[in-house]
C-alpha cells in the first residue's frame, strides 16, 4: 500500500514537472473532468486513431555529434515524397517560378520531437528542401552519451548547437540555409551562431525564431502566482534530481494520472478554447513520450540560458529574421520575443491572437503563411507569395 501511494504522489510530481518542462507549471489548478475514466481512456485511444499528425516521413539519415550521440534527422527534397508540385499549391505559396536550392532546416522544442512542426512541413513539403531533425535524447535521437552513467555530465544550450551543427555538416553540407526553431530549438540556433559565426556568415541566408527566447527564463512566472513561482524555483531543481533517478516509478505514475497531465498540457500549450482535440492529443502525446529522466536532463539548461550577445551574428548580417509567438504563451512568453526582435532591426516581429507556446500547431496557418513570407525574403522562394496552404485541421477547425 505504502508503494502505491508513493507512485501515485510521484506520478502527479512527475506529470506537473514533465508538462512544465514542456509547457506547463507545477501547482496549477486543473477543473475536474465530468466524465469517468473509462470513457477519456477510450476518447484518447479514438484520437490517437485521428488524422496524420505525425505521419510524415522523408529521406532518414543519422549524423554524430562530438560525443557520439547519435542524431536522427529526415530529408524532403524538392519535388518528392507525394507533394503536388505541378498544381495549384506550389504556385498559390511560392508564384510560377521553381525554387532556389535553399534548405530550410527544422530545430524543434523541450519534450517535443520534429513531428511539431507537421503543419508547417506539410505546407512545404516538396517545394523546398526541408531538414527535420530530433534533438539528443528526443524522438528517434539516441540518448545522450554525455549524460549517461554515474559521471554524465548536464545539457548544455552550447551542446545542442554543436548538435545541430553536426546535423547540418551531414544533411545540408553546402548551400544556403535558412534556420527555423521553436522554443529550445531557437536557443540551439542561438548557441550555433555563438560558436560558429563564420558559419553563420557563410551560409545562412534567414531565421525564424517561434516562441523562443534568448534569455531570463529564471523570470518567467507561468501564469503562477508570486507564491506559487517562487515554491516552484525552490524546489523544483532537486525534485527533478529525484525524480529522474526513480524514472521507472515515475513513468508507472504518469501513466495512471494521464487527465491530470492532459490538462495541464492544454493549458500550457495552447490558448484558444477551439484547439482541434486532435492536436492537442497529439501535442499530449509527444510530450508524454519524453522520459521523465530527459526531462531532469535538460532542464537546468534554461535557467542558466544567455543568447542575447549571440544574435549579434544574425544583426551584423542583416539577415531577413521572422520573431513569431503566441500572445498568451506562459512559457516562452512574447515579451521575450519582443526583446529577440528588438537585437534584431530586420527582424519581423508576429504577435499571434490567442496563441499559446504550441502557436505552430494551434495557429499553423497563420504561421506557416510568416514563414512563407520569409523564405520569399531570404530568397529561398522566388516571390511574391500569397499563402494559402492546405495544413490540415488546427485551431479552430472540426
Amino acid at each position: 500500500m505504502g508503494e502505491s501511494k508513493s507512485w501515485r504522489r510521484a506520478g502527479f510530481a512527475g506529470a506537473a514537472i514533465g508538462v512544465l518542462a514542456a509547457g506547463a507549471a507545477a501547482g496549477v489548478a486543473v477543473e475536474r473532468l465530468t466524465v469517468g475514466r473509462s470513457v477519456r481512456q477510450k476518447a484518447r485511444l479514438a484520437l490517437d486513431a485521428t488524422g496524420p499528425y505525425g505521419s510524415l516521413r522523408g529521406t532518414s539519415g543519422r549524423a554524430l555529434a562530438d560525443d557520439s550521440t547519435v542524431l536522427y534527422y529526415e530529408v524532403d527534397e524538392v519535388g518528392e515524397t507525394g507533394a503536388d508540385t505541378s498544381g495549384g499549391r506550389r504556385r498559390r505559396l511560392f508564384g510560377r517560378k521553381e525554387p532556389a536550392p535553399v534548405t530550410v532546416v527544422f530545430s524543434h522544442g523541450y519534450c517535443l520531437n520534429q513531428d511539431s512542426w507537421h503543419f508547417q512541413r506539410a505546407a512545404l513539403r516538396g517545394l523546398v528542401r526541408t531538414v527535420h531533425w530530433d534533438q539528443r535524447s528526443h524522438g528517434r535521437s539516441g540518448h545522450g552519451v554525455a549524460q549517461s552513467g554515474p559521471d554524465g555530465v548536464p545539457v548544455t544550450i552550447e551542446q545542442l548547437g554543436r548538435d545541430l551543427k553536426a546535423v547540418l555538416d551531414v544533411a545540408a553540407p553546402e548551400g544556403p540555409l535558412v534556420l527555423v526553431g521553436h522554443s529550445m530549438g531557437g536557443m540551439t540556433i542561438m548557441a550555433l551562431a555563438e560558436q560558429y559565426p563564420e558559419f553563420v556568415r557563410d551560409r545562412v541566408v534567414g531565421v525564424a525564431f517561434v516562441g523562443t527566447s534568448a534569455g531570463n527564463l529564471a523570470e518567467v512566472s507561468y501564469g503562477l502566482p508570486l507564491a506559487g513561482v517562487n515554491a516552484v524555483r525552490r524546489v523544483l531543481p532537486g525534485v527533478l534530481r529525484a525524480l529522474g533517478s526513480q524514472a521507472e516509478l515515475v513513468e508507472r505514475g504518469r501513466r495512471a494520472t494521464a487527465d491530470l497531465f492532459a490538462g495541464l498540457i492544454k493549458k500550457y500549450s495552447f490558448a484558444s478554447k477551439d484547439v482541434d482535440p486532435a492536436v492537442a492529443r497529439f501535442a499530449e502525446r509527444m510530450i508524454e513520450s519524453t522520459p521523465i529522466d530527459v526531462v531532469a536532463e535538460f532542464y537546468p539548461a534554461f535557467a542558466e540560458h544567455d543568447k542575447a550577445a549571440a544574435l549579434t551574428a544574425f544583426a551584423e548580417l542583416e539577415l531577413p529574421v521572422l520573431a513569431l509567438a503566441g500572445d498568451n504563451d506562459l512559457v516562452t512568453p512574447s515579451s521575450h520575443t519582443e526583446a529577440i526582435a528588438d537585437l534584431l532591426p530586420d527582424a519581423e516581429l508576429v504577435i499571434v491572437p490567442d496563441g499559446g507556446h504550441l502557436v505552430m500547431l494551434e495557429h499553423p496557418e497563420a504561421v506557416t503563411d510568416r514563414l512563407a513570407d520569409l523564405l520569399v525574403r531570404a530568397g529561398a522562394v522566388p516571390g511574391p507569395a500569397t499563402v494559402v496552404a492546405d495544413v490540415g485541421k488546427g485551431q479552430g477547425q472540426a
